[in-house]
């Protein structure tokens, strides 16, 4: 072989795996051996009776035992272990009644055709034996109606079991696939769910990087503290995005587990409410926040955390479309009433623009969380010229 040349491609030969019996598969071979031996040693005890010949009575045991030892391989070869039963059945009347058995093991585990083609060398083989052996009487009718219904009996049998089989893989495989689906359902949700919440955390943060970085684009000249002060916010915004933004990129790599409804990061919840307006309020936002919810540690995080949410998105749309409005804030429930939140700010003249960015998918995936937490949330304009956004989330008692 040259130098730098792949081998040549040997094929080579795969052996199909063993199939394992079960405890139920093994009785069931036991049962069909033990029948097997005892029809031999019955065929044997009848020609012994009828004085055949030595020599025939050797070959029909003979044969009949190699048909009994092929039972514990009709599993595994179906017509390999039927077609030399067949032939035995010829020479054997003992192999006559393992050649049944095999032709209810063809029609369980082989397709239609092929048990036809057995079905057809059974009976060719019956035919055969009563020519070859002149010792075996002929059929009367009543016993050849009789055969034709036992083999009718044993194929109906096999069949039914085999469509039986069928039926139990065809709903197993289902199930299962009913299972993949709904795992990978819960997969997606739960990722779109870390996508709504990363949404909320990383638009908030980069409206503050945003707003902090125009004011020193437009005020280059402005105090060193102010301009200190703004540096500061900039690079704790941006520290805290790229904490949020490496989690939720490790979360989205590894598998997620489905079971677990907790966020993966962060859980804010109502009681986070203050700080997150004082953060505002150092960015630049005249926040005012009524809370009236008296214990708000004993809301139930998935809605404390919705809230939180609203307020926020809230906070980041009018730090994009309304800046330097004063911006009020209303959260009041309690158990059983449910939570509602309300964030009022003016609505921007046509004149006014702003260099933040939006997706303008905020609005569209709080709805969403709102819908999924059984609440409802509604925005627009007022009557008074104000941008409004209401929701309500359920607060079981």
């Amino acid at each position: 072989m040259r130098r730098g040349t792949a081998p040549p491609y040997r094929p080579t030969m795969r052996i199909p795996a063993v199939e394992s019996r079960s405890p139920r598969d093994w009785a069931v071979d036991v049962v069909a051996f033990l029948l097997a031996v005892g029809f031999t040693a019955l065929a044997y005890v009848d020609g012994v009776e009828r004085r055949l010949d030595p020599a025939v009575l050797a070959v029909d045991a003979i044969l009949g035992g190699l048909g009994c030892l092929g039972v514990w391989l009709r599993r595994r070869l179906p017509v390999g272990f039927a077609a030399p039963v067949i032939a035995f059945s010829v020479f054997s009347s003992a192999a006559s009644g393992v050649a049944l058995l095999a032709l209810f093991t063809v029609a369980v585990h082989r397709r239609f055709a092929v048990v036809g083609l057995v079905t057809a060398g059974f009976a060719a083989a019956s035919v055969g034996s009563v020519v070859v052996r002149p010792d075996v009487p002929l059929p009367t009718w009543p016993l050849a109606a009789l055969g034709v219904v036992c083999v009718a009996a044993v194929l109906a049998t096999g069949m039914f079991v085999r469509a039986r089989r069928q039926l139990a893989g065809s709903l197993r495989e289902q199930a299962r696939r009913a299972d993949l689906e709904r795992v990978a359902q819960a997969r997606s949700q739960e990722r779109k769910r870390i996508a709504r919440e990363m949404h909320d955390v990383l638009a908030h943060r980069m409206s503050l990087v945003s707003l902090h970085a125009g004011a020193l684009e437009l005020r280059p000249d402005a105090p060193a503290a102010e301009i200190a002060r703004a540096a500061g916010v900039i690079r704790d915004s941006a520290h805290q995005a790229l904490e949020d933004l490496r989690e939720v990129i490790g979360v989205l790599r590894a598998e997620v587990d489905c079971d677990d409804d907790a966020p993966e990061r962060p859980q804010p919840t109502l009681a986070d409410l203050p700080a997150l307006a004082e953060e505002s309020r150092r960015a630049g936002t005249r926040v005012r926040l009524v809370s009236r919810v008296a214990d708000p540690a004993s809301v139930p995080p998935a809605i404390g955390r919705g809230a939180y949410r609203i307020v926020q998105e809230g906070l980041t749309n009018a730090r994009k479309y309304a800046p330097g409005a004063e911006v009020s804030v209303s959260v009041h429930g309690g158990r059983g009433d449910g939570v509602t939140v309300e964030i009022r700010n003016p609505w921007p003249s046509d004149t006014e623009e702003t260099a933040i960015p939006g997706a303008g998918s905020g609005i569209i995936g709080l709805a969403e969380r709102a819908e999924l937490a059984g609440g409802r949330l509604e925005h627009g304009h007022t009557s008074a010229g104000d941008f409004r956004l209401w929701a309500w989330l359920p607060w079981q008692p």
